[in-house]
């Protein structure tokens, strides 16, 4: 009976030391985690924003001698790094998204500026070039009024440019062919033309109103072969019979009678034309 009483109490103290082994890790868990309970809230200023990891707890004797127990110790520990690290990897791959995005966006900006640069330079340019048409458009025009303004000034002032003689047997107002051909030479030069006007004055030889009469004649003869030949407009024609009215020889400041009779033909120009042959100063082109 002793003997069965001797072996007894080590078998009981050897089943014993597990059940105590637990308890005492239970105690200590429940330590720790009253501890990490009651203690003040950590900073969670960190990358993950959440509290830095806890000191590891102490397992007691047994834990650290079981190796059931130390697996469990060690899944513990590693399972809240393997949850920062996580996060981590999900942060930097939030962060290399957002920051491709704004570099993307940064890129579009900088195309969309310097597409309106290019557009601001191109513009740039067009107006460079309206300007620089203006401003020559601006100095024809000038030019242009400098010369409408001599022109007008001098609008009453005609200065002879040509001058012939017909002369007529006396009594005679027929023309001669001598007479059509120096008269087609003078017609010819300004057809076409403006700014001129043909003055034609008669002379015959008599006395009085029958010389009168006979001048008149031998000058509308000559205005009649300008306007029906030549279609000289009736307005640019001045007429006048002169009768015996004296005259100033070429040569000679001594005036004198007409012997039979005699028209003179001038043609008398102006500025006009000269105002005609400037043309139209080129208008700018309008922008399209």
């Amino acid at each position: 009976m002793t003997n069965r009483i001797l072996i007894a109490l080590p078998l009981a103290a050897i089943l014993a030391i597990p059940a105590l082994a637990q308890t005492t890790s239970s105690t200590t868990t429940s330590s720790t985690t009253t501890t990490s309970t009651s203690a003040p809230a950590a900073s969670t200023d960190n990358a993950t924003g959440k509290a830095p990891l806890a000191p590891p707890s102490r397992e007691g004797f047994w834990g650290r001698v079981n190796p059931f127990a130390r697996k469990n110790y060690v899944k513990r520990q590693t399972e809240p790094i393997r949850d920062r690290v996580n996060e981590l990897d999900e942060l930097t791959s939030a962060n290399s998204k957002a920051i491709k995005d704004t570099d993307s966006r940064a890129q579009a900006g900088i195309k969309m500026a310097s597409d309106k640069a290019d557009t601001a330079d191109a513009h740039a340019v067009d107006a460079g070039n309206k300007a620089t048409q203006a401003q020559q458009s601006a100095q024809q025009v000038t030019a242009r009024v400098q010369t409408v303004e001599s022109v007008v000034s001098n609008i009453d002032q005609y200065k002879a440019s040509n001058q012939t003689e017909i002369l007529f047997r006396t009594g005679q107002t027929v023309l001669s062919k001598n007479a059509k051909d120096a008269i087609d030479q003078m017609a010819t030069a300004v057809k076409g033309q403006r700014g001129y006007i043909f003055e034609v004055q008669g002379f015959s030889s008599g006395k009085g109103q029958i010389a009168i009469s006979n001048s008149q004649k031998m000058a509308e003869s000559v205005v009649r072969y300008l306007v029906l030949t030549h279609e000289i407009p009736v307005y640019r024609i001045y007429l006048v019979g002169m009768g015996n009215a004296p005259t100033t020889a070429d040569d000679s400041a001594t005036a004198k009678h007409v012997h039979g009779g005699r028209v003179e033909i001038s043609l008398l120009k102006n500025d006009l034309e000269q105002l005609a042959s400037t043309g139209t100063p080129d208008q700018p082109q309008q922008p399209k």
